[in-house]
């Protein structure tokens, strides 16, 4: 399996584990509300202000870290912003981990993808 291929089947396994956590947190404004396109200023008026701001390091743009609480339960939420500002990705993890993730799929494959043709 390529690595690209790889990444994604990991990051869909991880998101389909917070299956649970989207149900939890469905209701909450930054879950329901935001959508792509959003601009920050919008953004920050549903969630308030976020945890942190990180430069992306993989595409040009931001990322908010924000922590959603709901009946004793703590779960990371972020909402990252294209080059324009623009909300292009919400998920249930930090903004680290997303950079990690965006890192891993755009990692050159080595293997010949078992035809060696």
């Amino acid at each position: 399996m390529n690595k690209p291929l790889c990444a994604l089947v990991v990051v869909l396994t991880a998101l389909g584990g917070c299956s649970s956590e989207s149900s939890l947190y469905r209701d909450q404004p930054l879950v329901a509300k935001v959508e792509n396109g959003m601009s920050k200023e919008q953004v920050q008026q549903i969630g308030g202000q976020p945890l942190s701001v990180t430069d992306r390091t993989v595409e040009p743009g931001t990322c908010f870290d924000y922590k959603l609480m709901q009946t004793g339960h703590q779960q990371t939420f972020n909402v990252s912003f294209d080059g324009r500002g623009k909300v292009d990705h919400k998920s249930f993890m930090t903004c680290a981990e997303w950079s990690a993730v965006q890192q891993k799929a755009r990692e050159p494959s080595h293997s010949t993808g078992g035809g060696g043709y």
